[in-house]
């Protein structure tokens, strides 16, 4: 393995950091490095496998101002492992956003985060809250051949080159109706049969939610107004041929305290969830169909199938959990990250568009989360997902599971002990023809040797264990979401890099 340092940060936290998410497997990166040629461990790195795996993460730099770290506050940074011909490289580099840089150049912190009141922020900033730092560092997917990056609220997309990391800018995708700092949402979606990019977001101002569709170009093309009751906090979209699909859950700033400027969420039950059919087109009203009270943090897919839509995603059993004799301030956060402690399970919504009526069933009694399927399949039926399952009492990803949607079948991997995964995209086989046929790739940080790989899994059969595992030059901070995408992709170009 041949290892070049590009650049050296100077981290501010605490030199005995006591912070869970600071700590471990979520330890800070610092130094930004290129490295070619990497050694593979076991197995063999298959040759039909080409193209650019992709992960973002909360890697802060900087306290937050009144010691109250949040991880989603973190700086966004980018890690990323090339394959060609059987060949590795690897990468990494900072989300370069605007709120980093004033950072870096002021020495310290600007920005309130999560936990803190927007008050304390030094300088005005973004997302649907306001004065809040556009860390950049929730997801990442690729759209045009270059990559996005998003903040888990709401801000600009910002644009790298997902070969080489290197900035390309914010995308210009903002629009005169939406609330200033607010462009895109955490996650935006592709539709691959038509190239274009699907969005959402939120704000504190009515109608307090858009979805914006950009052309396969990049290009903003429609905003669409989504008239909400009041200011929500959905995180994620879904897509069919003809709609996007935006929730309206009832956890939300509580009413009374955001009055007051305090952003607070509540859980409001009694209010049921409703999800929004929103014509791509920008044709026709959204049309809301009302479901049991849950949250959502993630959908895996949905599609259409005759007079119906069917969405399918993580529903949370308790999106707000109760506070108990035992329980401490730190006990509570440690739970409100915890899969676990929110029963996410796979669930499917049924709508249908001539009666009005949703049907809705669980589909798994087994807690995962954080999903992923054949991007080709987005938007479209689908036979297989592939998820993350969750270390109990962490935000960590302890295990892989894939499911045939059609059979409930199930092929599960686990990660020994002390060794947590990343999110883990499928990646089709050079010249797949099948759904299933490919890999599934990961980053792990395995905190028994102080160490990190990348590991490549056959789709078919994660039971089986990685095929392939390949070292990282160096130990990297535990991830969330990441991305696939070949290197036959529109501006990637197939070019290698070794």
């Amino acid at each position: 393995m041949r290892v070049e340092t590009i650049k050296h940060y100077e981290s501010k936290l605490p030199a005995h950091d006591p912070h869970p998410y600071r700590t471990g497997a979520w330890t800070p990166n610092v130094t930004e490095v290129d490295a070619y040629d990497l050694d593979v461990i076991d197995g063999e790195v298959p040759r039909d496998l080409s193209g650019i795996y992709l992960r973002n993460t909360e890697n802060p730099l900087f306290d937050a101002i009144t010691g109250r770290y949040h991880p989603f506050d973190g700086d966004g940074m980018l890690h990323s492992i090339r394959f060609e011909d059987g060949k590795t490289s690897y990468r990494n580099r900072f989300v370069r956003t605007a709120g980093l840089l004033a950072e870096l150049e002021a020495g310290g912190p600007l920005w309130a985060g999560i936990l803190e009141s927007p008050e304390l922020s030094k300088r005005d900033g973004w997302g649907a809250r306001t004065r809040m730092k556009d860390a950049s560092s929730t997801d990442v997917i690729v759209h045009n051949g270059v990559a996005l990056t998003t903040f888990y609220q709401c801000g600009d997309a910002y644009l790298t080159d997902p070969t080489t990391l290197a900035p390309r800018g914010v995308a210009r995708l903002h629009h005169p109706s939406f609330a200033e700092g607010t462009t895109m949402s955490a996650h935006p979606k592709v539709d691959e049969a038509t190239g274009e990019l699907l969005f959402f977001n939120y704000s504190a101002e009515a109608p307090y939610c858009h979805v914006g569709v950009a052309d396969p170009a990049g290009n903003l093309v429609r905003a669409i107004p989504v008239a909400l009751p009041g200011p929500r906090l959905p995180h994620d979209m879904a897509f069919t041929r003809r709609f996007a699909i935006i929730g309206d859950f009832p956890l939300f700033w509580d009413p009374a305290k955001l009055a007051q400027n305090v952003h607070r969420a509540k859980y409001f039950p009694e209010l049921g969830s409703r999800f929004g059919l929103v014509p791509r087109d920008g044709s026709g009203e959204v049309r809301w169909f009302s479901a049991d009270p849950t949250y959502v943090l993630h959908f895996s897919n949905a599609y259409e199938e005759g007079d119906e839509v069917i969405l399918e995603g993580y529903h949370q059993g308790a999106p707000v959990q109760e506070r108990t004799a035992d329980d401490t301030p730190i006990s509570m956060f440690m739970k409100s990250l915890d899969m676990h402690a929110m029963k996410a399970r796979r669930h499917r919504w049924r709508f249908d568009l001539r009666t009005g009526a949703t049907r809705e069933e669980i589909l798994d009694d087994e807690c995962s989360e954080f999903p992923t399927l054949h991007a080709g399949y987005a938007g479209r039926k689908h036979r297989y997902v592939y998820a993350a399952i969750g270390e109990p009492g962490f935000f960590l990803f302890s295990g892989l599971v894939r499911t045939d949607v059609e059979t409930g079948a199930k092929s599960t991997y686990r990660f020994p002990k002390g060794v947590f995964a990343s999110e883990a995209p499928f990646c089709p086989r050079d010249g797949a023809s099948d759904e299933g046929d490919g890999y599934v790739v990961t980053f792990t940080t395995d905190m028994n040797e102080d160490a990190s790989e990348c590991q490549v899994f056959d789709a078919a059969d994660l039971a089986r264990g990685p095929i392939a595992r390949i070292r990282l030059p160096m130990r990297i901070s535990s991830g969330t979401h990441a991305a696939w995408t070949p290197l036959t992709a529109r501006g990637i170009g197939n070019t290698t890099d070794q």
